[in-house]
């Protein structure tokens, strides 16, 4: 235990930034050393001062925390990656203690069962922020009628069939886009990516499967409409008109401030602590973009269970988005029972793992390309087939979709 809040510790003094998102107290470490330490970090975060080796030099209570080869000794254990992990593990183990505590005192003074029940519930209310007494509820809402308010819109899909039925991603929502390999649901998310960008949120990617160079490669051909085989060798195959815009392209892309992660295997704890910390760093709002579902990285294997893998990733994304007030989007794949029927069109249950989507994700969009299956089709259309939606109507966008460019655009905008 004393090695977890030694982490935590050490992870609070190297991303400063955590002491203002954490739910944990002084009461909550089990050395005493470290509530000092705490305490001590709080203080200075609530001064509005940085909280380093330097600062917490000149408390007073140097010495009772061990002194600043302790300060030293913390900072090597820090792993902001791990910060969900070892906080939850804190909390934890302080239940446990705390549960310990009650029992024995329950049997000492003799409590009613009824006095022990409430004791334990309350071990639960790690937050004060989740309670709203329905009457403070009511109050907030008591003079809508007479007040006019400017309508509450997600961000943009820059799909305007699609924005109607949709509202864009809308905060603490989860979002899943599935398709069969192929058909443009990558193309799509970075299509959604740029979108958000140009508007100033903050896209962030995590490409579990794709190498960051690749995506830039995507995002540059979208852009700039290019043909992608003609970026494997860009001063080849690129014309001269091509190349006198492609600074233009380059500038265009990066105005997105898109932000990539690109290794394999990252567990939702991992996205989520990168994410906080880009938020701090950029002060902006996030559009979180997974590349995808099922290859992100469970807490527990459950012996290769992979309906119990995908139910606690998608409860794991739905959380995040809930805590960051963002919309979080990933892409899922479909099973091959799809290319069984003669309408290829997919539905819900062509999801892999589809129960627990079906019922966590608050929208669910399928995607489907007549040219994917028919390569002779004069369709250029991609059918964004809105299965689910939690707050609004269900129904299909028709963007047009350059499969050689990747671009994707309104039906109205055609391409050039």
């Amino acid at each position: 235990m004393a090695t977890i809040e030694k982490a935590i510790l050490g992870t609070f003094l190297k991303n400063n930034f955590l002491l203002k998102d954490t739910i944990l107290r002084p009461k909550h470490f089990e050395e005493e050393q470290n509530k000092q330490l705490f305490a001590e970090m709080q203080k200075l975060t609530m001064q509005g001062r940085g909280v380093d080796v330097v600062t917490l030099s000149t408390i007073p209570s140097l010495s009772e925390i061990g002194g600043v080869s302790y300060l030293n000794d913390i900072q090597s254990f820090a792993n902001v990656e791990k910060f969900d992990e070892y906080e939850s593990i804190i909390l934890e183990k302080w239940k446990e203690r705390e549960k310990k505590n009650i029992l024995t005192t329950a049997t000492f003074e003799n409590w009613s069962i009824e006095k022990v029940t409430a004791a334990l519930d309350k071990l639960n209310e790690t937050k004060s922020d989740d309670y709203t007494p329905i009457q403070e509820a009511v109050a907030e809402v008591a003079e809508l009628p007479w007040t006019k308010k400017q309508e509450r819109r997600g961000v943009s899909t820059g799909i305007k069939e699609l924005d109607k039925m949709t509202n864009g991603f809308t905060d603490s929502e989860l979002t899943v886009i599935a398709a069969r390999p192929s058909v443009g649901k990558t193309d799509l998310l970075l299509h959604f990516s740029k979108q958000a960008g140009w508007l100033g949120y903050l896209p962030v990617i995590f490409s579990l499967e794709m190498p960051t160079r690749s995506l830039v490669e995507r995002l540059i051909a979208s852009t700039g409409s290019f043909n992608r085989t003609k970026l494997r060798n860009p001063y080849k195959e690129l014309t001269d008109a091509q190349k006198d815009k492609w600074t233009v392209v380059l500038s265009k892309v990066a105005e997105t401030n898109i932000q990539v992660f690109d290794n394999a295997g990252q567990s939702v704890s991992e996205m989520r602590a990168k994410v906080r910390k880009l938020i701090h760093q950029f002060n902006k709002k996030p559009v979180i973009f997974i590349d995808y579902l099922t290859l992100i990285k469970p807490k527990f294997y459950y012996n290769g269970n992979m309906h119990q893998q995908v139910t606690e990733i998608s409860s794991d994304l739905k959380e995040m988005a809930k805590e960051f007030d963002c919309p979080v989007v990933t892409l899922a794949q479909l099973n091959r029972s799809v290319e069984q029927r003669s309408d290829k069109r997919p539905t819900m249950a062509d999801i892999r793992e589809s129960g627990s989507i079906e019922q966590i994700a608050d929208v669910i969009m399928l995607l489907y390309r007549e040219k994917y299956y028919n390569p002779d089709s004069d369709d250029n259309t991609m059918e964004i087939i809105v299965g689910k939606n939690r707050t609004g109507p269900i129904g299909t966008a028709r963007p047009l979709y350059n499969e050689f460019t990747g671009e994707i655009k309104d039906d109205s905008q055609g391409f050039v």
